[in-house]
């Protein structure tokens, strides 16, 4: 519940304040693919994970069957294989993990180097939502749940900014083009 903080303007010798609720053991937990396709728009698919408070013994984001759950609704709304780029999450490399990616015939995984987020189109999205949600204080986990889905389903919309996100990575993300070996 503790918001972003961001830069603002105010009334010289006024500091602007943010009243912000202390109820900090709720979370919203995020997850996101962005897909890319030949001839085809960027899309991003994600998912919300909502802790309402301390339960000992459970996860408080997401679990390696909620990860497995976005990829398979991902493999469904694509409808073909996937490709998965991924970063080195604990979760992402777990046995666990490694297990249910196996299960999946048309899953095909590659993990990214460690501590190199500037390749991983998905930390651009996250820096994007946390800027537009900067210094706003939310009353209750439901109203920034909602406000974060509202967010995130508006980038859906916006090609052009999920290109940019892909592009910025400076990735070459285009199949590999066959090559003629030999002849006239």
């Amino acid at each position: 519940m503790r918001p972003p903080k961001g830069r603002t303007w105010g009334r010289r010798g006024h500091t602007p304040v943010v009243a912000v609720t202390s109820a900090g053991t709720k979370r919203i937990s995020l997850a996101a693919l962005i897909c890319t396709r030949p001839g085809r728009r960027p899309r991003l698919i994600y998912r919300t994970h909502v802790d309402r408070g301390p339960h000992r013994g459970r996860r408080k984001g997401f679990a390696e069957s909620d990860y497995a759950h976005l990829l398979d609704a991902a493999h469904q709304q694509l409808g073909g294989p996937v490709v998965l780029v991924w970063d080195n999450l604990n979760t992402h490399v777990s046995r666990t993990m490694r297990q249910l990616i196996a299960a999946r015939e048309w899953l095909t995984v590659y993990q990214l180097p460690p501590y190199a987020p500037e390749l991983n189109p998905v930390e651009a999205v996250w820096s994007h939502l946390k800027r537009s949600l900067a210094n706003l204080a939310k009353q209750g986990i439901d109203q920034l749940t909602t406000l974060v889905k509202t967010r995130l389903k508006r980038m859906q919309y916006r090609t052009g900014l999920i290109e940019g996100f892909l592009t910025k990575t400076g990735l070459d993300f285009a199949p590999p083009q066959p090559t003629a070996i030999g002849g006239l």
